[in-house]
């Protein structure tokens, strides 16, 4: 036992370089989630005595995984209050009439809000309206999922917070005694890689990108509901136009009629002034069904005994059965609603809304209901046979009344930190605290939030960084290079260790190499005698800029499968976006450092 615990203190650095060579095979094969890979490398390292206990527990004292924590809870809470979806909503308002336009806004937009929240659930939500703003414009949505994921990715290399490899990269050079960066710090080489990336995507997407229709170019994956909205007699919608209303201005709402004194009306709806009893007919999806129902301004859904409200106290969704004895008649005359104390709010079919109202709608099997009600009435639908798969609804109203307070939370992170008032996960955690008590968003959502699999990767990550500085391995890499690199100018310094970061990225998760990459460029810029700030910015910003391949980031991955893409189409569209900014990127940190 005393020998092989000789062997391996004499031999820990290059035990530790073939740990971290097991580490990037299973990181490639993925049979395992890297975070799994992450904390197996961990494990290996505390087994063979290179780390004790007391040094693996110390990464928790880390501050950078509970930073990007806080920027999901943060960046769930705008989702939450509904405030990427206005935005999105007033780009797709604008396709119809300027569609190049529209398309230009949104990328902005997107880049905008991706250097200020997580970057990942900024392309969730945009996967969605993509693909309603290709219908709408007529652009082909393969032309566009791609340009979203690159696009995010330049606008999250922009702040400090914009992405959680800028905020790790931060942690660990701070680790390794360099001083910390400021949130606008990167900002000027996240334009001029933003602004040559663009340029290169307007410029080539067009036969960079593929071309053919396959896959759900132009269709919307979200799930629609047919419902209608009857306005109440002391509604504020009484006498304005329905153009004027926020029904008509939200972009997950698509309004078919009016019923008015029992005739349809279909055309020019946008003019027509609303009164008292009118029925609006509108197609919308679940969440904001939900919301709708809150309204006071209109009654959601139909209701045939007594006079349900809209906000009864449990809300499920129910299938019909293909048994179903009302099968091919009316909506509205469906046994249950006449049995029951509910209220339909509305119908969902697969792939085939009804092009009627509500009530007159034709019931088919599999026709999914969104049914509210007291607990009594709804535990009744549970008995009937004809009903099935009767589950509470899972999806949540938009709370727009506390947009602004979460827009002043995120704002007041980004402001705090700028001026050095606070650092930045203090401020982090304290807007967080905020939107709790001001409840943007329950706890459940907020802790749902967070995305637990970014979050032990970057603990994994950070035992395997501390435990190769421990074994020697990194000084051993350093050594390796320093005789390549000695009379070396600067500006070859920074494009090798980018070139080396960049294609590191593309085949393995961006922040194991911002975790591992960066403090083998602190030693070496400490060695060579040159500044290893502009080394560990070039780290920063090559551990974001994975383009070639679906896998090496997460935008990248959600927007293949959703896109129904072929592997080699982000190669044809990353290479030359990869070369260009990669090209301006090191141009820049070479100029300005």
């Amino acid at each position: 036992m005393e020998d092989i615990r000789l062997f391996i203190e004499t031999w820990q650095a290059p035990i530790g370089l073939a740990i971290l060579g097991l580490m990037f095979i299973g990181f490639i094969m993925e049979r395992f989630p890297a975070a799994v890979v992450a904390i197996l490398g961990a494990c290996a390292f505390l087994f063979l005595g290179i780390i004790d206990s007391k040094q693996l527990f110390s990464v928790f004292s880390n501050s950078a995984p509970i930073t990007i924590g806080a920027m999901f809870i943060l960046s769930g809470a705008l989702l939450r209050t509904g405030t990427i979806d206005a935005i999105a909503g007033a780009i797709i308002n604008r396709a119809a009439r300027h569609p190049r336009l529209a398309v230009a806004e949104m990328f902005v937009g997107v880049y905008v809000a991706s250097a200020f929240m997580n970057n990942t659930p900024v392309v969730v939500v945009m996967i969605p309206i993509i693909l309603r703003l290709a219908h709408a414009t007529g652009y082909s949505a393969k032309k566009l999922l791609i340009p979203l994921s690159f696009i995010c990715i330049l606008g999250g290399t922009t702040t400090l917070i914009g992405t959680s490899t800028n905020l790790i990269v931060d942690s660990v050079a701070r680790a390794n005694g360099q001083p910390a960066l400021g949130i606008f710090e990167i900002t000027p080489y996240g334009l001029i890689a933003g602004v040559a990336g663009m340029i290169m995507l307007a410029t080539f997407s067009s036969w960079l990108l593929p071309r053919d229709e396959t896959g759900p170019a132009g269709a919307s994956n979200d799930e629609l509901f047919l419902t209608e909205l009857t306005i109440r007699n002391a509604s504020t919608l009484r006498g304005k136009t329905l153009g004027e209303t926020a029904i008509a201005k939200r972009s997950k709402i698509q309004v078919t009629a009016i019923k008015r004194d029992g005739r349809y009306i279909r055309h020019n709806l946008a003019s027509e002034i609303l009164q008292p009893d009118d029925v609006v007919v509108i197609r919308t999806d679940l969440p904001e069904l939900m919301s709708l129902r809150k309204s006071q301004d209109f009654k959601v859904g139909i209701v045939r005994k007594g006079d349900v409200g809209p906000m009864g106290e449990v809300v499920v969704e129910a299938m019909v059965a293909p048994s179903h004895p009302s099968i091919g008649n009316r909506l509205y005359d469906i046994p249950f609603l006449s049995l029951l104390n509910v209220r339909i709010l509305g119908l969902s079919r697969y792939r085939n809304l009804p092009r009627s109202d509500l009530p007159n709608a034709k019931i088919h099997a599999a026709d999914k209901l969104v049914v509210t009600g007291s607990k009594a009435d709804i535990a009744r639908m549970y008995e009937n046979p004809n009903l099935f798969g009767i589950t509470s609804t899972s999806a949540r109203a938009f709370r727009r009344d506390k947009a602004p307070l979460a827009i002043g939370a995120l704002a007041a992170v980004v402001i705090l930190s700028a001026l050095n008032v606070l650092a930045i996960e203090v401020a982090a955690i304290l807007a967080v605290g905020f939107i709790l008590i001001a409840r943007c968003i329950d706890a459940e959502e907020a802790w749902s939030s967070i995305d637990g699999n970014v979050l032990v990767l970057i603990f994994g990550m950070l035992a395997v960084g501390l435990a190769l500085e421990e074994a020697g391995s990194v000084k051993m890499v350093v050594n390796a290079l320093a005789p390549f690199l000695v009379e070396a100018p600067v500006w070859a310094v920074v494009f090798a260790v980018y070139v080396v970061s960049v294609l590191l990225t593309e085949i393995i998760t961006n922040n194991a190499v911002a975790i591992l990459v960066t403090p083998i460029v602190i030693k070496l810029g400490s060695d060579l005698g040159i500044d290893p700030r502009p080394l560990v910015i070039a780290v920063m910003f090559a551990a974001s800029a994975s383009f070639a391949t679906p896998i090496g980031y997460q935008t990248n991955t959600l927007v293949y499968a959703a896109g129904n893409y072929r592997f080699t189409d982000f190669f044809k569209a990353g290479i030359p976006l990869t070369i260009g900014v990669g090209l301006a990127t090191c141009f820049a940190i070479i100029a300005l450092s």
